[in-house]
């Protein structure tokens, strides 16, 4: 028997869900009524015909991305926090942001966690085109880092593999090296290790006369 107490969220969290697992092309309004043991005619009913399905979770996604949060004691810390949640975010809903992208709307997107990053760099005494500087670093570097990620994880398998390329005669005579190059990326740790050295770098006091590389 189809249910009746159905919701708008019920919805779209459903057709969210749909969406992050199989991309966009698999979401249809048949389908989403089954997952949800309904009628197709309730699903309009909630939120109308596909597109404004899809409308309705791009709106959604970027609402999402608007509630993070920065976390520290010290700006630089608060930087990393937005740096890492964004990576999060945007590695949890491919799909999604995606969608976002295509109806261009990724500028918007990324405001909120541009904003908090402006606030965390006024914080450090930054102002002016160096907070600009700052603001945007960090963005490419989370958008750089999670397009390199999804890359490596979609691609063939290599042959020779990492861990083939890697031996001390390669390494510089630095077996430690070699040992390290071959392993498995530690994806979170890289991320965290560069995005500090970028930010602490980026909020350092720069010497009289020194200005941005050519």
């Amino acid at each position: 028997m189809a249910r009746t107490a159905l919701t708008r969220e019920e919805v779209l969290d459903t057709a969210a869900a749909l969406v992050k697992q199989h991309g966009p092309d698999a979401l249809t309004m048949r389908k989403l009524a089954a997952e949800l043991g309904t009628a197709v005619t309730s699903i309009y009913w909630h939120v109308g015909n596909r597109e404004s399905l899809l409308d309705a979770l791009v709106e959604r996604t970027v609402d999402d991305l608007a509630a993070i949060t920065p976390h520290g004691r010290t700006p630089a810390a608060r930087i990393v926090s937005v740096a890492r949640a964004l990576r999060r975010e945007l590695r949890e809903r491919p799909h999604l942001v995606a969608m976002v992208h295509e109806r261009g709307l990724t500028e918007r997107m990324f405001l909120p966690a541009q904003r908090a990053l402006v606030r965390e760099v006024h914080a450090a005494g930054l102002r002016g085109a160096r907070a600009a500087e700052v603001v945007r670093a960090v963005q490419f570097q989370v958008v750089g880092h999670v397009l390199v990620e999804r890359n490596r994880e979609r691609a063939p398998v290599q042959s020779p593999a990492e861990v083939d390329l890697w031996a001390t005669e390669t390494a510089g005579a630095d077996p430690a090296l070699a040992r390290a190059l071959a392993a498995p990326v530690d994806a979170d740790r890289l991320f965290t290790t560069s995005v500090r050295a970028l930010v602490d770098g980026l909020l350092a006091p720069r010497g009289e006369g020194a200005g941005s590389p050519d």
